[in-house]
């Protein structure tokens, strides 16, 4: 019994200079906070305590940190990656649209250049489109979107701004075909403007070329003459431009001279052409596409030319 009662002393004893320390420690840190309250004297102490413990603060807010500057590193490669699509395709859709204009510009250039030479020479013509083009080597024809339905009819001549293209071989009700000038069956009346000699271009089976054959060796023909319309036959008006003399030479017989023109039309490259409708052939000097337009006499009667 008398050791019982010995630990319940100590036991006692002990939890009583606990609770003194308790105490002590107690009215210390108030005694503390009232003097720091009062006049600061542990500011020097709590920034000094601040600087010791801010690289651990530090180190412990820094898995945070890099986690916060991957996810705004992924998140901004994302938008990044985002605006530059978007960017990609207003660009694609501006260059689209600027292409568009250019073509547009273009063809208001050509269909001024056509409406020029209608006032120019006074025609009396119809528009028309390509729809199709047939370029092989044996046959050169284009489909226009004019027919009968139109007064489109066979035979009629086509030009575009700068000279002959064709005409029309075949007239459906509402579209046409017509033969170009260089397709190998194709054969036109031309004179060469800078000294009258008569000659026929053919066609030679490529776009940028025409054929002149069995001209006399005594002819007066060179590089650079320019080709137009004899008016001969009825089926293309006089002073057309058809051709360039391009080269001049000599056949495989040494008999006669041959030559070969570039064709003034851009036929690989005309979009919009003017269907000629029956032109009076006046005597002397002939208009000429694109300049001025020489008097006209008494018109002639028309005769039909087979291509």
């Amino acid at each position: 019994m008398a050791i019982a009662r010995d630990n319940a002393a100590s036991l006692f004893a002990e939890g009583g200079a606990s609770t003194l320390r308790l105490i002590l420690y107690l009215a210390g840190a108030i005694t503390l906070m009232v003097l720091d309250h009062r006049a600061d004297y542990l500011q020097r102490l709590r920034r000094a305590a601040n600087v010791v413990i801010e690289p651990t603060y530090r180190l412990a807010g820094l898995p945070a940190q890099v986690a916060r500057a991957t996810r705004d590193a992924v998140v901004s490669q994302n938008q990044l990656a985002d605006e530059n699509r978007s960017l990609r395709e207003q660009l694609l859709l501006a260059q689209a649209r600027l292409n568009r204009l250019d073509a547009l510009l273009a063809q208001n250039e050509r269909l001024k250049a056509l409406l020029d030479a209608q006032h120019d020479l006074g025609l009396a013509v119809q528009f028309a489109h390509l729809i199709d083009v047939d370029l092989d080597p044996f046959r050169h024809r284009v489909v226009l979107d004019v027919g009968a339905d139109q007064g489109a009819r066979v035979g009629q001549p086509i030009i575009d701004a700068r000279g002959i293209m064709g005409q029309l071989v075949e007239v459906l009700p509402a579209t046409s075909v017509a033969m170009l000038i260089t397709d190998p069956t194709h054969a036109i009346p031309v004179v060469v403007e800078r000294t009258g000699l008569r000659a026929i271009a053919y066609g030679s089976g490529a776009t940028d070329r025409l054929e002149l054959r069995d001209i006399p060796r005594s002819a007066d023909i060179k590089e650079g003459d320019r080709l137009i319309t004899s008016g001969l036959g009825g089926r293309f008006p006089a002073g057309f431009p058809v051709g360039i003399v391009a080269t001049v030479g000599i056949d495989a017989n040494g008999l006669f001279t041959t030559a070969t023109a570039r064709p003034s039309a851009a036929l690989d490259r005309s979009g919009e052409v003017l269907l000629l409708q029956d032109q009076p052939q006046p005597y002397g000097p002939p208009a000429t596409l694109g300049g001025a337009a020489a008097p006209a006499a008494a018109p002639a009667a028309a005769t039909a030319e087979g291509p």
